[in-house]
């Protein structure tokens, strides 16, 4: 599904935010962007754990008609209506919020990876070219005339390595000069962004070790902060693992192949994709915090 109707205000705004607040600097602007939109998603991700709680809490009442009607599937059925009927809990609840929210990430996501896209609105013909039904090139874009492999940070390379003079057979003199003006504000932190980690040794110990040995950071921070970010959103994973639920069986693999997913793809898209993985996940904790010291705790006193 095209999400670009998303994609593209939420770009413009990117691009509004390292303009102004972030003082032309990407890696900054993914940062206070990401805070934003992470803060405006607050609601529906206070909505979501809700849902997810009250399900946790008659697990095991639904575990156990599950095995007294295991061979009564119309008798199940009608149990766990009456159930989901007597504690007021809806079994989509969790997923509906969810649902919401996918469009804007996915969305959030296409927009840091194609800057000249959503953020600068290049035509998408003058970024990867016109190419007929036999896949032919018959127009060059910026992807052919930088002999860049189109897809994930494709764009971003483009930045990395863009050459006025080459570009100039396609684009105004305003769009390239916005253009050098994002490829100086991937230097992020002494980093440049637009590269990607790598465990290549003649990179980090050679000529070139400056400029890549710091991207190793992106790695090790990523799994660090998936890692707090799924133990925190998933509390009653542990106690669920112990009474040898599915749920907490399921709970705990995902709380282990998040951080090993984001290792795998640190050292295949640039740094700039990384970090705003790491500024969602470390405002994610943030959100997790505040939920289970005042939105947990809230309902707990109220029982009392």
């Amino acid at each position: 599904m095209n999400f670009d109707f998303i994609a593209y205000p939420l770009g413009q705004f990117l691009y509004f935010i390292y303009n102004t607040l972030a003082f032309h600097n990407y890696g900054l602007a993914i940062i206070i962007f990401t805070a934003v939109m992470k803060l405006i998603l607050l609601p529906l991700t206070v909505k979501q754990y809700h849902s997810t709680a009250k399900m946790q809490e008659i697990q095991p009442k639904i575990q156990e008609i599950q095995k007294r009607y295991k061979n009564d599937k119309e008798k199940l059925n009608q149990e766990m209506m009456r159930i989901y009927q007597e504690n007021k809990v809806n079994p989509a609840g969790g997923c509906l919020p969810m649902l919401l929210q996918l469009p804007i990430m996915l969305s959030l996501y296409w927009v840091i990876v194609q800057p000249l896209k959503f953020m600068l609105s290049i035509p998408v013909e003058k970024i990867y070219g016109k190419i007929n039904e036999s896949k032919v090139v018959i127009e060059e874009g910026l992807v052919q005339i930088f002999n860049i492999t189109q897809g994930f940070g494709a764009e971003i390379k483009i930045v990395n390595q863009f050459d006025p003079e080459k570009a100039s057979r396609i684009l105004s003199l305003d769009m390239i000069n916005k253009i050098i003006d994002i490829a100086r504000g991937f230097k992020f932190l002494g980093m440049n962004l637009s590269l990607q980690a790598t465990i290549d040794t003649n990179k980090l110990f050679g000529p070139e070790a400056g400029t890549y040995l710091p991207l190793l950071l992106f790695p090790i921070i990523g799994v660090i902060t998936t890692y707090i970010s799924s133990k925190l959103s998933m509390p009653q994973a542990s106690q669920n693992q112990k009474t040898g639920g599915q749920t907490g069986g399921m709970a705990n693999s995902m709380m282990y192949m998040g951080p090993l997913m984001t290792l795998i793809f640190s050292f295949q898209l640039p740094a700039g994709v990384v970090l705003y993985w790491i500024a969602g996940y470390v405002f994610q904790i943030f959100q997790q915090l505040y939920i289970n010291n005042y939105v947990v705790m809230k309902k707990e006193v109220a029982r009392k």
